[in-house]
C-alpha cells in the first residue's frame, strides 16, 4: 500500500509537471529527450538481464514515448529500435530465441500503435497512466497472439487451424498476460523521469 502510494504522488506531481509545461509554451529540451531516451534504452536492458524472469518493458517503453517524447519520430523510433537490440543481443548471447518468426514483426507494428496511443494521453495522471497501461497490456495481449496464430502457427502447429483453435491459442496465453500488465514498467518510467526532471529544474533554479 506504501508503494502504491508514492507511485500516485510521484505521477500526481509528473502532472502538474507536464501541465506547467503545456501552459507556459515550454519546449523539450535536449537534456530531457536525453534522458527519456536512456529511460527507454535502460529499460530494454532490464529485459535481457532479467529474461525470462521479468515482467516485459516493451508497452512501456512505447508508451512512455509517446507521451513524453514530442518529436513524433523519435517516439516512435527509440522503443522500435531498443526492442530490436535487446532482441538481437538475445539472440547472439544464446540465451533465447531473439527473432523466433514472422509475427514478431507484428509485436513491433503493436509497438508502433501503442507509441500512437501514448501520444493521446494529453494528461499526464495517475488514473491515464493506469489506464492507457492496462489498454496497451490488452491491445499487445489480443495482437500478438493473432499474429501468432495466423502467422507463425502454420510453422509450429500448436494449434488446429480452425476457430477452436483459435480459441485454444488465447486460452493457453491466458496464463502469460500476466507478463505483459505493464503496470510496473510505466510507473517507473513516467515516475523516474518525473522525479530527475524535477530535480534539474530545482537545480537550475538554485544556480540561477
Amino acid at each position: 500500500m506504501r508503494t502504491t502510494a508514492c507511485i500516485k504522488r510521484l505521477l500526481k506531481n509528473y502532472y502538474y509537471l507536464f501541465l506547467l509545461q503545456r501552459t507556459t509554451g515550454m519546449k523539450q529540451n535536449r537534456t530531457n529527450l536525453l534522458l527519456a531516451a536512456l529511460l527507454i534504452f535502460a529499460a530494454a536492458i532490464t529485459k535481457v538481464l532479467t529474461h525470462p524472469h521479468t515482467l516485459d518493458p516493451i508497452i512501456g517503453m512505447a508508451l512512455f514515448a509517446g507521451a513524453i517524447i514530442k518529436d513524433r519520430r523519435l517516439a516512435f523510433a527509440l522503443p522500435l529500435l531498443a526492442m530490436f537490440l535487446s532482441d538481437v543481443f538475445l539472440e547472439m548471447s544464446k540465451i533465447d530465441a531473439g527473432f523466433y518468426g514472422w509475427s514478431q514483426l507484428v509485436n513491433y507494428g503493436v509497438l508502433v500503435l501503442i507509441t500512437l496511443f501514448g501520444s493521446k494521453m494529453k494528461k499526464i495522471n495517475v488514473l491515464n497512466v493506469l489506464g492507457f497501461s492496462l489498454a496497451s497490456s490488452v491491445i499487445f495481449f489480443i495482437l500478438s497472439n493473432l499474429g501468432f496464430f495466423l502467422i507463425d502457427n502454420n510453422q509450429y502447429h500448436l494449434y488446429p487451424n480452425t476457430f477452436a483453435g483459435f480459441i485454444e491459442c488465447y486460452v493457453k496465453a491466458l496464463p502469460f498476460f500476466k507478463w505483459y500488465i505493464d503496470l510496473a514498467y510505466s510507473a517507473i518510467l513516467f515516475g523516474t523521469f518525473y522525479a530527475m526532471t524535477t530535480y534539474v529544474i530545482k537545480t537550475k533554479q538554485v544556480s540561477a
